[in-house]
């Protein structure tokens, strides 16, 4: 009874996942892989001959050493001595010639020195999956809560990640004086841009709270240390908001990123905050300073600002179908004058229902800011 038990179990781990879909997914990102390590072994190993005037067995040796090239040198040496055994055997095989004794068993010798160097690379990926995930973790707990409140101002965010880790950076920071929103995307994906996300992050946090910069003047501090490392060809989008205590208005400024989308109750209507400003990181601090623009819009109660990195608007759905400007808009000049968390939620709720299965490709991140209605006194 128990080895029925754990074979059905072992039946359902090992097709798990295995429906037409999914499958067609992996097989298509799995042959893209192939493809690429094609392409880039075939330059690497020709940079100036066509790929058409390269023999087939010199592209077979340009991806084979390629392959070889990310495996310890313990390993290629085993991959190595199992080829040339597969090779010997399959010679000696096709010419009938059973040249000594132990002939018969080099084929389960390569075979087994083949699975051995499979399942320690599967180990080690397990491995790193595990220290990916950890990442994650940290990662997630840098970034603000969900719901933040002060006063009269709410703000409600969401973040998820294409990869284990991501680019996106998202932070809601009060201050004595007020609070700032803060949104960027560091070029790339992965862990190096997550790297680079936390040491902007912790540059923001030391900024605000030493200096009370405004946004202008805070894109500059950043700009001078993104552009210290001339080497580094990381750049950085950014919006940063501020929203000074007890007032009816807040300091915008945009640093080439998406252009967030502002909903005023008086005029039940939206509008996008159009200030110029180049990518950090894409030029000096002196031409940035000239081109960069800081301006002030009025907030009232009743009014909401959503900010957004690209992740949002060009997700795609499985028809290739781009998610776009116009939902978003649409969706806050419907829900606009509602609370922060709303609006938030109707936001994920349709990002939700047009991926469906599909995969975000960028990171998604946004984050709604609110001002809402003092309480009614009774008297």
């Amino acid at each position: 009874m128990g080895l029925k038990n754990e074979t059905k179990s072992f039946y359902r781990e090992y097709v798990s996942g295995m429906n037409s879909q999914q499958l067609g997914k992996e097989f298509h990102a799995d042959s893209d892989r192939l493809k690429k390590l094609y392409r880039d072994a075939i330059h690497e190993a020709n940079p100036d001959e066509p790929a058409d005037n390269i023999p087939a067995f010199q592209k077979f040796l340009s991806v084979l050493t390629a392959l070889t090239k990310r495996l310890n040198p313990v390993r290629r040496l085993v991959f190595g001595v199992a080829v040339l055994t597969f090779a010997i055997y399959l010679v000696f095989s096709v010419l009938g010639i059973g040249f000594f004794i132990y002939h018969p068993i080099l084929l389960p010798l390569s075979f087994l020195a083949i699975l051995v160097i499979l399942m320690i690379e599967l180990l080690e990926k397990s491995d790193v999956q595990q220290e990916l995930n950890f990442a994650r973790d940290i990662q997630l707990s840098l970034l603000p809560p969900s719901s933040v409140k002060r006063d009269n101002l709410e703000s409600y965010s969401f973040a998820a990640t294409a990869q284990e880790v991501g680019g996106d950076y998202i932070d809601v920071i009060n201050t004595e004086k007020g609070t700032y929103v803060v949104i960027a995307d560091v070029s790339g994906k992965g862990m190096s841009a997550a790297l680079y996300m936390v040491r902007i992050q912790a540059l923001v946090h030391l900024l605000i709270n030493k200096q009370h910069p405004s946004p202008k003047e805070l894109f500059l501090e950043l700009n001078d240390y993104v552009k210290s490392n001339k080497s580094d060809k990381t750049f950085v989008t950014s919006c940063v908001a501020y929203f000074p205590k007890d007032e009816n208005h807040f300091l915008f400024a945009r640093a080439g990123h998406n252009q967030p989308i502002f909903f005023s109750r008086e005029m039940d209507a939206t509008f996008q905050l159009k200030t110029e400003g180049m990518a950090l990181g894409m030029t000096s601090t002196d031409i940035l300073s000239k081109n960069m623009r800081e301006k002030k819009f009025r907030f009232e109660q009743g009014d909401s600002v959503l900010f957004y990195t690209d992740g949002l608007t060009e997700a795609r759905n499985s028809s290739g179908e781009e998610y776009g400007i116009d939902r978003l808009d649409g969706l806050l000049s419907i829900y606009g004058s509602l609370h922060a968390k709303t609006i938030s939620q109707k936001i994920q709720s349709s990002i939700d229902s047009f991926l469906g299965d599909e995969k975000p490709i960028d990171d998604i991140t946004f984050t709604t800011v609110h001002k809402v209605e003092p309480p009614k006194k009774i008297s």
